[in-house]
């Protein structure tokens, strides 16, 4: 783990891939989970406040192990999957995957992730999304990696331009959408709008 964490941290880190070897055992080893939360912690990147990095590698290398295991044959799940990709992770594509969630009740799994991802959540994309019974609270921006997008069914990106990988099979999509970096409520509320009925198409359609 590149960046210096305090003791204390330290040890929640460790607490951290103890939770994940139980939940991934007879999947993954120890050692792979402790690669896992390691990487995770790192490509996290440093401007974080040390106190969040255990929570934040967790539920990182959670989703990485999922996706992995997923890829790999070791996890089979009947649910269609999906990833929305956009540059910082903090507006568009966090949007997209709490309204799939929202309209689809849970039976999509779905991941978002950013070419360049920011430190935190667009403040107005919170409110917007918290008026129609979407909390962000608990997210916040992840980088792209190459599993999260090979566990995928569906890959959609909002602007980020050829930074995904493509893999043979699998559907991709570029939606054009405007960016809310920047913009005030009513704008951000618009662009919610435009997502959500884009998403409720695709929610069809994988459910159908």
């Amino acid at each position: 783990m590149s960046q210096t964490l305090d003791p204390v941290t330290a040890e929640h880190v460790r607490q951290a891939a103890n939770r994940l070897a139980d939940e991934f055992a007879g999947i993954y080893s120890k050692e792979t989970i402790e690669r896992f939360i390691a990487e995770s912690s790192d490509q996290l990147g440093g401007t974080r406040i040390n106190v969040f990095v255990p929570v934040l590698a967790y539920r990182f290398a959670r989703e990485r192990l999922r996706a992995t295991a997923k890829v790999e044959g070791l996890l089979v799940t009947d649910e269609p999957e999906v990833l929305f990709v956009c540059v910082h992770n903090a507006g568009r594509s966090q949007m997209a995957a709490g309204l799939v969630k929202l309209r689809s009740e849970g039976h999509i799994h779905v991941r978002s992730a950013g070419s360049s991802p920011g430190d935190e959540i667009n403040p107005a994309v919170r409110e917007a999304m918290t008026e129609i019974g979407v909390d962000l609270s608990e997210e916040f921006p992840k980088p792209l990696t190459d599993e999260f997008v090979r566990a995928a069914d569906v890959v959609i990106t909002m602007g980020c331009g050829d930074a995904c990988p493509i893999y043979p099979g699998k559907r991709y999509e570029d939606w054009e959408l405007d960016d809310p970096a920047g913009q005030d409520l009513v704008t951000v509320r618009r662009i919610r709008d435009e997502i959500d009925t884009r998403v409720q198409a695709l929610v069809g359609e994988l459910l159908a």
